[in-house]
C-alpha cells in the first residue's frame, strides 16, 4: 500500500484489540487503538484516521452507540467511516438491526464478533478512501 491507511480500534478487550491489530497489519495498514471510548475519542481528534473499529459494549451495553453518535455529530469526525464490530445480540439477546435502526447506530457497517478476517479486510478496504 503506497500511502498506508490508518485504522484505530477501539474495544475493552485487549485481546480483540491485539487479534483486530494483526489482521490489520499484515495487509499494510497502520493501527491505533483505545481499550476506552474516551481514549478512542481523544486519539481521533489527533487527526488522520481514515477508519473506527468501534465495539458497541464497553464501560456499559451501549456505549459504543454514543461514541458513534458523537462522532457523527461532530462536522470534524462525521466523515470518518465507522465500522460496528460486537458480540451483543450473542451475549444479551438484543435486537438491533442496520437497516432500520441508524437513528441509533449511524455506522457505515455493522459485524458480529467472532470475525472473519478476510471479511475484515474487505470491510475495510471497502471503507476507507484511496
Amino acid at each position: 500500500m503506497a500511502n498506508p491507511k490508518t485504522v484505530i480500534i477501539i474495544d475493552d478487550d485487549p485481546d480483540v484489540v491485539e487479534a483486530i491489530r494483526a489482521i490489520l497489519e499484515s495487509a499494510d495498514y497502520t493501527v491505533a487503538s483505545a481499550l476506552d471510548a474516551q481514549g478512542g475519542l481523544e486519539r481521533i481528534r489527533q487527526g488522520g484516521i481514515d477508519c473506527i473499529i468501534l465495539d458497541v459494549m464497553m464501560a456499559t451495553d451501549t456505549e459504543g452507540f454514543h461514541v458513534a453518535q458523537e462522532l457523527k455529530g461532530d462536522p470534524a469526525t462525521a466523515d470518518i467511516p465507522i465500522l460496528m464490530l460486537t458480540a451483543i445480540s450473542q451475549k444479551s439477546g438484543f435486537e438491533f438491526s442496520p437497516e432500520t435502526d441508524t437513528e441509533y447506530m449511524p455506522v457505515e457497517v455493522f459485524l458480529e464478533k467472532p470475525l472473519d478476517p478476510d471479511r475484515l479486510l474487505e470491510v475495510v478496504a471497502g471503507l476507507v478512501k484511496p
